[in-house]
């Protein structure tokens, strides 16, 4: 619980002081994606009481997936800014 709150309450001041710096929006965006990763893979971590390399495991599973996602999403994002 106090994990959970912890991640939030750093990741919101960042993610003020980012907007209020680049005054941009997908900086934002980018500290709520880690911190909704940090704060899920701890939560699996604690409600599952995972060892060592189960752990090792659930962050490689984790790191695996989100480099397919953002490769997809970079291509297909890329794709559509070239056909307008």
């Amino acid at each position: 619980m106090v994990f959970g709150w912890g991640v939030f309450i750093i990741s919101f001041i960042l993610a003020i002081i980012l907007f209020a710096r680049h005054k941009k929006f997908y900086p934002v965006m980018y500290m709520v994606s880690i911190a909704l990763y940090i704060y899920t893979a701890g939560f699996s971590i604690t409600a599952f009481q995972l060892g060592k390399f189960a752990i090792l495991a659930v962050l490689i599973v984790s790191a695996v997936i989100f480099m397919l996602l953002g490769f997809y999403l970079s291509t297909v994002i890329h794709l559509n800014s070239k056909s307008k």
